[in-house]
């Protein structure tokens, strides 16, 4: 018996921020929090924002999100949101933004602390659609987090966990590419990568979702066509639009799973320190995981080649390392700082992640160990 449920409302395209007001007061928000982080700030998306919903509501702005949202943060804009009299939340920014606002509209509606919710912990059906309504604005190409429904988070004991629920859900994304033109090429890059690696797991997921499918696999085709331009020229409209469509449609096929990349680089976020990006981690992760996959996959190796746009019978693994290569991505976990003494504890924390459930292959610790050796 295969469950199939699909999502939420999105207005994407060029624009798409002009609707905010009028999306505000269709949802009865007020006084939004505006969750967002410095860089955006910086960046002046932020003011931007500000200045689109202008007198339509009574926007309370807190920029704290740090690069892997921990639970410290997500309890300090609770705070903040709960002294100010909030009555939602608009995530501006990438992931990380969006997943805080997810659990900032989670814990304020929500009684305890928010471990009791993560879904190792059973919390999946703890999360009622008492969770605040949030409007989600994605600033990158990447996570997608706009139209998923899970939040990934560093808990004060350490380990980055998923909140999962329907419930988490935004009630409407606004995505529009503009706000991604401009974006330097390293961040494009990356965050492009975690679309890729979304859109691979997903489709190699094991459970039954032909819809999601699809999904991933047209999203892959985008991304796979214009992520090289998008990373070569910021301005780049078209490779822009695709992106972020490509982004959106991975965390749409969310619904069939995700698998061992995830499972790894979840951790691997969580290593104190290094605020290592997730978008890399997962670019860094992906060949070694699709070669450990390989066996288990050959009924669908003819139809991710094609979609890769390379020969049947070529490595996917082989190709996502030259487009890493291309991309100018580091040459692996080392690069990125990560030490050997590290990897024996990210291997015994990816068998608790929920992801390692639905990779197409069972992992033991040993293959965690060798994958995340053959990504050093």
């Amino acid at each position: 018996m295969a469950t199939i449920t699909y999502l939420t409302t999105i207005q994407f395209d060029f624009g798409a921020l002009s609707l905010l007001p009028a999306e505000l007061k269709k949802l009865g928000i007020a006084h939004p929090m505006l969750v967002t982080d410095r860089g955006v700030v910086a960046a002046g998306i932020a003011a931007r924002v500000l200045e689109t919903i202008g007198s339509a509501a009574r926007t309370t702005v807190w920029d704290g999100t740090p690069p892997n949202p921990t639970e410290d943060a997500v309890m300090t804009a609770a705070q903040v949101y709960r002294d100010s009299g909030c009555d939602g939340l608009v995530a501006v920014g990438g992931g990380s933004s969006i997943d805080l606002a997810k659990a900032v509209a989670l814990i304020t509606t929500h009684p305890g602390e928010l471990l009791q919710y993560a879904a190792v912990e059973g919390g999946v059906a703890r999360i009622t659609p008492k969770v605040a309504p949030l409007i989600a604005i994605p600033t990158t190409a990447g996570t997608g987090s706009e139209v998923g429904r899970g939040s990934v988070i560093v808990m004060r004991n350490g380990r980055k966990l998923g909140l999962l629920s329907p419930n988490l859900l935004p009630r409407l994304a606004l995505c529009d590419p503009e706000l991604t033109l401009g974006l330097p090429a390293g961040i494009t890059a990356a965050t492009g990568m975690d679309a890729i690696a979304h859109c691979i797991e997903t489709f190699i997921a094991p459970s039954i979702n032909p819809p999601a499918e699809a999904i991933a696999l047209d999203g892959l085709r985008r991304a796979i066509g214009h992520i090289e331009r998008a990373t070569r020229d910021g301005s780049d409209r078209t490779a822009r639009w695709e992106m972020m469509m490509a982004a959106m449609e991975g965390a749409m096929a969310f619904q069939k799973g995700l698998g061992a990349v995830h499972a790894l680089s979840h951790p691997l976020g969580a290593v104190p320190g290094l605020a290592l990006h997730h978008g890399t981690l997962n670019a860094m992760l992906l060949p070694a995981v699709l070669r450990f996959n390989a066996p288990a996959i050959t009924a669908k190796a003819r139809t991710l080649t094609d979609a890769l746009g390379i020969a049947p019978g070529s490595d996917p693994a082989a190709f996502i390392e030259g487009l890493n290569q291309r991309l100018g991505l580091p040459a692996g976990l080392g690069a990125m700082g990560l030490q050997r003494a590290h990897l024996a504890g990210i291997a015994d924390a990816a068998l608790l992640d929920h992801c390692h459930l639905t990779n197409p292959r069972t992992a033991t610790r040993e293959d965690y160990l060798q994958m995340l050796d053959s990504a050093f």
